[in-house]
């Protein structure tokens, strides 16, 4: 079908179907979002690199999915949804046998900037298929089963990967995508239907991702290896004041283009910049602190990659059983409370964290930093991202929610390059434990800073919508994966 009918009802044996290829194919970029960070220190054991090759590893795959991502749904809408969703599932599994096999860290990164164009074609298809297909009676059946299904896969990713890397190898991590592809491959040729955007622009904003990907990898390029090759090294003045100027020239592009990626007249609602400043602090303090955390607990604490990655699973937890609740809290009281005290109480758990050291114990220095900020986090998360939607019309919901999911990717890029710099933690400091433990200590106090000085932003900022404005809540996982809690279909100009 070229024009979704939405008719596909949630009990039939095709809606079965349909889920399993969507749920699979958003399941693939969950297990390497959660799983690789725990591999990071045997990363660079076996590669021989140090911590701007580990930043680059993390940084390589978000560059390149924030580059592309609202190019890969514009993609789907116009030439149809399940092509582009199978197109990036094989990209994304072809990327991450390149991963697997790669011999060393500068093929490593390379592969993972190819694991992220494919996920840029892929998630953005996962759910807007769902949102094409289903009537709109089951609608939020099929998303809510899609997000706690989904949310399985992150459950499941630190313990899953944690004894892959301990007992056989760091590459089993990336190989586990190739039989996951090849069953949505299958199930999607066979069971999914295909649609598209009868209304979709005729063109593409090509030019506005090229900029776009340029400006953030000169920016993130100078930002992390202006430590090692110093900060008036003319490479790291020219590639980070080229991305700067290339960041300048895509707003000049998107004003001027019939059809841009990122539509300017939505940084004019003054509810949607507040929270998408919120989510650029919040966030950036968030994936910073997980940066960071499974290699301290590893290199510092001695924890084995299965323990450092059981050690994040109750944010998980707590983020599945809170998020949904909050976001109904949200539409009862309105955003500005969650989303103030949220980031305050997650900073808080973030500061605890500044007990890990050496010789602590788990539920001592670690659980109870985590307990705290998962809290923290489910209270902020639904509420922030129905923030977001409730401040645009419903035309511009899909576009809104792809700009501040964007925020948040960027937000992780710019921390995972600067953490380290502003916290003191030198390549020389990540190979001494002592040192490694000072910096991260100062790490935490300044994402714990960062996460209440967004809730602070948000008191100032965040105001509650009219009801009528305010659609159902899409949110988005705060541990970059799909989305979590009990949602149902918001909206969308291309369906």
């Amino acid at each position: 079908m070229n024009a979704p009918d939405a008719s596909l009802r949630y009990a039939s044996s095709a809606g079965r179907w349909l889920l399993l290829a969507t749920v699979l194919g958003s399941s693939i970029t969950s297990l390497d979002a959660t799983v690789v960070n725990i591999a990071l220190p045997r990363i660079g054991k076996d590669l021989g690199t140090g911590l701007s090759g580990l930043q680059w590893i993390i940084n390589a795959y978000t560059l390149t999915l924030a580059g592309f991502i609202l190019l890969g749904g514009s993609l789907g809408d116009r030439y149809g949804r399940r092509k582009v969703f199978l197109v990036g599932v094989f990209w994304f599994a072809v990327a991450s046998l390149l991963c697997a096999a790669a011999p060393s860290a500068n093929l490593l990164i390379a592969a993972r900037a190819l694991q992220g164009i494919g996920g840029a074609l892929l998630m953005p298809g996962s759910l807007a298929i769902i949102e094409a297909s289903f009537d709109p009676k089951d609608r939020s059946a099929a998303i809510g089963a899609w997000s706690g299904l989904s949310g399985v896969a992150i459950a499941i990713g630190p313990f899953l990967g944690g004894w892959l890397i301990e007992a056989v190898s760091w590459r089993l991590i990336f190989l586990i995508n190739l039989p996951l592809a090849a069953i949505v491959v299958w199930v999607s040729a066979r069971h999914l239907p295909e649609t598209r955007d009868p209304n979709a622009v005729s063109g593409l904003d090509l030019p506005g991702a090229a900029l776009a990907a340029l400006g953030l990898a000169g920016v993130i390029y100078a930002l992390t290896e202006g430590p090692d090759l110093g900060w008036g090294s003319p490479v790291v003045l020219f590639t980070g004041a080229g991305g700067a100027l290339a960041l300048l020239a895509m707003t000049l592009v998107e004003a001027r283009s019939p059809h841009p990626m990122l539509p300017l007249e939505l940084f004019r609602i003054r509810q949607f910049d507040a929270a998408n400043l919120v989510t650029l602090i919040v966030y950036a303090a968030l994936v910073g602190a997980t940066f960071l955390l499974p290699v301290v607990l590893q290199q510092v604490a001695g924890y084995s990659p299965l323990q450092a990655g059981a050690a994040l699973v109750p944010v998980t937890i707590l983020m599945l059983a809170l998020s949904a609740r909050a976001g109904s809290l949200s539409q009862r009281i309105g955003p500005r409370l969650p989303m103030s005290l949220g980031p305050i109480v997650a900073g808080a758990g973030l500061a605890l964290l500044v007990r890990v050291d050496a010789g602590t114990t788990y539920l001592s220095a670690v659980l109870p930093g985590i307990v705290v900020f998962g809290l923290g986090l489910s209270l902020t998360v639904a509420p922030l991202t129905s923030t977001v939607l409730s401040a645009v019309s419903d035309e511009h919901a899909g576009v809104a929610s792809a700009i501040n999911n964007d925020v948040a990717r960027v937000a992780g890029l710019i921390a995972v390059a600067a953490l380290p710099v502003v916290s003191g933690i030198s390549a020389s400091a990540y190979r001494n434990p002592a040192e490694l433990a000072s910096g991260f200590h100062t790490a935490m106090w300044i994402t714990g800073g960062m996460c209440m000085a967004g809730g602070l932003v948000a008191l100032l900022t965040i105001r509650k919508p009219a009801p009528a404005e305010q659609p159902a809540p899409l949110y988005h996982c705060a541990l970059d994966a799909t989305p979590l809690g009990n949602v149902r279909a918001v909206p969308r100009s291309s369906t």
